[in-house]
């Protein structure tokens, strides 16, 4: 039985990515200046030529200069120099303000930063462990960002989607072919054309064999696409939260990764849960595996763990309670969170896959 199964990528001048990379910006600014009693807790929100930072912070040694020169250096560092969003003319609105002291009451004695529910998948479709619909979305977009050399005709804002045609049952089904490939990427005045050609050609170069005479393309579908960035559409951070894990192959918990300091179980139990899957799937005890984990405020264990794999899923189920500290601690120990200063770099083309991360390093 055959199956299609899509996923979507979105560059890193997608403005809710833009949000994403300046909220993760400042966590790795705040984890720098601070210490583990540091809090982070921020949003973004990008318009035309407008940034509002909101949220709440603990222990955040940045001034609010340092912050403004923060924003206007990763939006420069993403390539946005257009009359709509710029770096250089952006309105910075600082909101941000002192965390509550009845969230801090949990969370100074390393205890869950929040309730909520938290999801890792891994297999065995790709390299990197990934599904392969998420896997080449990410890659064709990685490729074309490579292509956006000074004077390229290429801007910042891309988005790519593949359909990947299996072989076989939902999880356990072999990647066939490329169905269909949607790829709409910005381009300069007048270069639709040359944009789509750089598109198909990064694509072809990224799936090789896989494509073939019937899979169908749509490249710049609409046209132009020369208003881009925040100037064209809004963005805010923790919108893309499926292109940030397993394109909605495997399940998601609901909360964002972004702005968030390693405390919040949101992102660092959900790293936790990939790495598990990961080294599960490595040590071939499965050929997918997919963990659910649970924590409440406040509360140093997780309320529950659940493993769902094609493998002996109690007896992994067993090792991982023996063998892992599921703490909010245990796991910023793990991977030495608070002094890993480059969230913002990582958040773009999803948290996991062809990442030099500690949740995504192979052995126990």
């Amino acid at each position: 039985m055959n199956y299609i199964f899509t996923s979507e990528s979105v560059s890193d001048g997608h403005p809710d990515k833009i949000a994403d990379q300046i909220s993760d910006a400042l966590v790795d600014a705040g984890l720098k200046a601070g210490d583990t009693t540091t809090r982070v807790a921020v949003e973004t929100l990008v318009t035309t030529n407008h940034v509002t930072l909101a949220g709440e912070v603990k222990n955040f040694n940045v001034s609010k200069d340092e912050v403004k020169e923060i924003v206007r250096n990763k939006v420069k560092e993403i390539g946005y120099e257009q009359d709509g969003f710029h770096w250089d003319k952006l309105n910075i609105y600082n909101e941000i303000h002192s965390q509550s002291a009845d969230i801090a009451l949990g969370t100074d004695d390393f205890g869950a930063g929040d309730q909520g529910i938290m999801f890792g998948y891994a297999c065995n479709h790709t390299p990197s462990m990934m599904p392969a619909p998420i896997h080449y979305s990410h890659a064709i977009l990685k490729e074309l960002k490579a292509s956006r050399l000074p004077g390229s005709v290429l801007g910042p804002d891309a988005k790519s989607q593949v359909s990947v045609e299996y072989n076989g049952a939902r999880r356990e089904g072999i990647v066939n072919r490329i169905d269909q490939i949607v790829i709409s990427t910005q381009h300069t005045e007048g270069d639709v054309e040359v944009a789509r050609d750089l598109a198909r050609s990064v694509a072809t170069s990224v799936l090789g064999d896989l494509i073939d005479d019937e899979t169908v393309w749509h490249l710049n579908p609409t046209g132009n696409f020369v208003i881009g960035g925040p100037d064209g559409d809004a963005g805010v951070t923790g919108r893309k939260i499926i292109v940030d894990t397993y394109g909605g192959f495997a399940p998601h918990g609901g909360g964002a990764f972004s702005g968030k300091d390693p405390t919040k179980v949101d992102r660092s139990a959900a790293y936790m849960a990939r790495w598990i899957a990961k080294n599960v799937v490595a040590d071939e005890m499965a050929d997918w595996c997919n963990i659910q984990l649970s924590y409440a405020i406040g509360v140093k264990q997780p309320t529950s763990i659940l493993v769902d794999s094609n493998g002996h899923n109690r007896s992994i189920e067993r090792f991982i309670r023996k063998e892992i500290d599921l703490s909010p601690k245990g796991i910023i120990d793990r991977f030495d969170l608070f002094n890993f200063h480059e969230y913002s770099k990582n958040c773009v083309y999803g948290h996991f896959g062809d990442k030099l991360v500690p949740w995504e390093r192979i052995g126990w």
